[in-house]
């Protein structure tokens, strides 16, 4: 199992001048750290409008900045939104080629269609397309890096023929991965021939390992890849903090660590409301009223950092401690662990210290 930092960088109110700026530059050193104490990668979320969740809505120029400051850790779309008018497919494969080019092949593409009202709104998406959005655009990207001259007439894009420039270093195209939540998302995400990201948060390994087992038997029948190849790994995200203590583990986790996912959940339930005031179905967004029925019922407000530590919902602790929880994700079938190690307000030089424990005493027992 391999390692990544991954982050949706939160700024925390109040909005005092250059509190931003600084979430950007302990971002950066804490990316550069990563490199230097053996993490395997670095991803960030694209998201837009989500105050105080995530202040990331141009990750890529981050990664462009990464890429520079750092040798080999791998950088990774975590992920690129790809419904219209998020972002063009044609933009998107010049984006992931630019960064290839000057990290020297280190890009990993996870893509995804979003899932909360502020931002599909906002955006004036509509939520029934954006599978299908989702998909016709991974169909023109990969086009666009594996053929010299390249056009499309879909449903939703179209272009002439056309040489998109530059193309990716690592050959056929960087590693492709779709982002999901529910259990037939997991399902498409395999029979698409596409590496899986698993995107669920307070539950236990073994309860993902359900997720990626559903994963595992669509991707064993794929025989043709939206991809030039069959991409068969399986990452999911974690909350992490770790340090020499338990007692000071679980002070630098426990606001951010129940903060996080009861926020997540209720931007994700946004959406039950705004579609029926549509008077559309949820349909492969029915996770969502699942999302609303758990708030409605008062369960978000269990999601203690008791509850979350004794089901193994998170690596938090000792070395340890944190070790023993990522065996159970190993165990899980989890090829990439993405380890959220700032969900809200943890201090920077408690994230300073998780990435050097971790890569001091965690990671290597992995290799």
């Amino acid at each position: 199992m391999r390692f990544a930092l991954f982050y949706e960088i939160p700024v925390p109110r109040p909005w005092t001048p250059g509190k931003e700026q600084e979430a950007y530059r302990n971002t950066l050193e804490q990316a550069i750290a990563g490199d230097r104490w053996g993490w395997d990668a670095f991803w960030t979320v694209e998201h837009h409008f989500l105050e105080e969740y995530s202040h990331c809505s141009n990750p890529e120029v981050l990664y462009g900045a990464i890429a520079a400051l750092t040798e080999r850790i791998r950088i990774g779309y975590g992920v690129r939104l790809m419904p219209q008018p998020y972002n063009h497919p044609v933009r998107t494969a010049e984006s992931v080629a630019v960064l290839d080019c000057i990290s020297g092949g280190r890009v990993d593409v996870g893509t995804g269609r979003s899932s909360t009202r502020p931002e599909l709104e906002g955006f004036g998406i509509d939520p029934a397309q954006t599978r299908q959005m989702w998909q016709e655009a991974l169909e023109h990207m990969v086009g666009c890096w594996l053929d010299d001259e390249h056009s499309f007439d879909g449903r939703y894009w179209q272009m002439p023929p056309r040489r998109v420039l530059p193309k990716p270093v690592q050959s056929p195209h960087p590693p492709l991965w779709g982002a999901t939540s529910s259990e037939d998302g997991h399902r498409q995400i395999g029979e698409l021939g596409l590496g899986l990201c698993s995107f669920a948060v307070g539950v236990a390994p073994e309860e993902v390992k359900a997720k990626i087992d559903i994963y595992r038997e669509a991707i064993g029948r794929c025989e043709q890849p939206i991809g030039a190849y069959v991409h068969d790994e399986a990452a999911t995200f974690t909350m992490t903090v770790c340090a020499p203590t338990r007692e000071e583990a679980w002070t630098n986790a426990r606001e951010s660590f129940e903060w996080y996912p009861k926020t997540g959940a209720r931007l994700i339930a946004s959406l039950t409301a705004w579609m029926a005031e549509r008077q559309q179905d949820l349909g492969s967004y029915a996770y969502a009223k699942d999302m609303s029925e758990v708030d409605e019922s008062g369960a978000l407000d269990l999601l203690t950092l008791e509850y979350l530590a004794e089901i193994g919902a998170c690596v938090l602790g000792t070395p340890e401690d944190c070790l023993a929880t990522c065996r159970r994700y190993e165990e899980a079938g989890v090829d990439l662990l993405l380890c959220l190690v700032n969900p809200y307000s943890v201090p920077h030089d408690a994230v300073m210290q998780t990435i050097e424990l971790m890569g001091r005493e965690v990671i290597p027992q992995f290799r």
